[in-house]
């Protein structure tokens, strides 16, 4: 594998709850398990970004048109277990997992304190969803000066139209997509 001695896997918003709403999400959680193996065999740092809020979700705007629609659907659920990243994408003993308050996983998270610390200058990135994390992500993230990578087949969206267009129109522009087994 080429790179390692800078690179990061990112696994975003990967949580059970999220993995629910997705149309093929035993797909995306086995592609995900396979960039997790690959990064792991070759001592690659793996991240993992949630989105989180306290009880009650006190940080959501009834400025945020995605955030506040998104907050009816969540109340029943304890923030402890909206946190929760599917169990057969875990983490392993000693990988981070950073809470991020908004869509970027930069936005009201730690992730580039971590990244700094870690020394990470090339990002790859899986997520659920597309038009949500991985799209923010990846604007940022090159704005920031990061070389990014997108797995394809590790991110999925609510809407398999978007998902397309932005996978094969609008991400690279700003950054490589590639499918897991072509990650090397």
């Amino acid at each position: 594998m080429k790179n390692t001695q800078n690179t990061a896997l990112l696994v975003m918003d990967m949580q059970s709850v999220m993995v629910s709403m997705i149309p093929d999400g035993a797909s995306i959680i086995n592609n995900t398990r396979k960039a997790l193996s690959k990064a792991r065999e070759n001592n690659i740092p793996v991240i993992y970004v949630v989105v989180g809020f306290r009880p009650g979700f006190p940080e959501i705007s009834a400025n945020n048109k995605g955030f506040s629609a998104a907050k009816e659907r969540f109340e029943s659920v304890d923030s402890n277990d909206f946190i929760k990243i599917h169990p057969d994408v875990a983490p392993a003993e000693g990988e981070v997992t950073v809470i991020k308050r908004r869509v970027s996983a930069f936005t009201g998270s730690d992730l580039e304190v971590m990244l700094r610390a870690y020394g990470i200058q090339h990002m790859v990135l899986c997520g659920i969803s597309t038009s949500g994390v991985v799209l923010s992500t990846v604007r940022e993230a090159a704005d920031k000066d990061y070389r990014l990578t997108v797995l394809a087949d590790c991110c999925s969206d609510p809407d398999e139209e978007v998902n397309r267009l932005l996978i094969t129109k609008v991400l690279p522009r700003q950054s490589d997509v590639i499918n897991v087994d072509d990650w090397s």
